[in-house]
């Protein structure tokens, strides 16, 4: 049976070129993940903040290595993109941000991130999804992108206001955490907002 409407984006709409390095424009550059990040990535993943926030421990660097090559060869599986957010002069990791739940035919992505701790309040995670968000659109395509983080995790929520996710909704014990289901808020932005 045939669909009534044309996929908004197709295979390919990633990978018809490498991972793209993109800068915010402020200081900050988005890169693809390299095998010599796993150092920070593993010491990233040792703040007891990032452990309250997400679901996921770190407990060596050879794991983190392994999380990285799963990142690098997301790409050419168009299903996620992650990006590590470095700093333009010193290249020190400030955290990573991601497109996820990516469905092409849909043009609907979900934006994730973290930051590490030395780069918290300095609005690392903001320029960095802004960014991410404007290629995300402008360059690729997509129609709408979607945020969700724990309704008690009130910098997120600053976060998805100043990259204008507009707040859709509350998921009622959406997501376990260490401390037990968190409800989530729902954010999103549509091409065009």
């Amino acid at each position: 049976m045939p669909f009534l409407t044309r996929p908004v984006l197709t295979a390919g709409a990633l990978t018809r070129t490498s991972q793209p390095t993109l800068p915010t424009g402020d200081g900050l550059i988005l890169r693809p993940w390299r095998a010599g990040d796993a150092p920070a990535v593993h010491a990233a993943f040792q703040d007891p903040v990032l452990h309250q926030w997400h679901i996921r421990s770190c407990d060596s660097e050879d794991e983190a290595a392994a999380w990285i090559g799963e990142w690098q060869r997301a790409w050419d599986k168009e299903d996620n993109a992650q990006w590590a957010v470095v700093d333009e002069v010193t290249g020190e990791l400030r955290g990573r941000v991601a497109l996820r739940q990516i469905l092409l035919g849909d043009g609907v992505a979900e934006v994730a991130y973290w930051t590490v701790r030395e780069a918290r309040g300095r609005g690392v995670a903001a320029r960095a999804a802004t960014a991410l968000t404007r290629w995300a659109f402008e360059e690729i395509g997509f129609h709408r992108l979607e945020l969700m983080h724990s309704t008690v995790n009130e910098a997120s929520c600053r976060v998805a206001a100043k990259c204008g996710f507009a707040l859709e909704g509350t998921k009622r014990s959406a997501l376990q955490h260490p401390d037990g289901w968190h409800d989530m808020h729902f954010h999103a932005r549509v091409r065009g907002d």
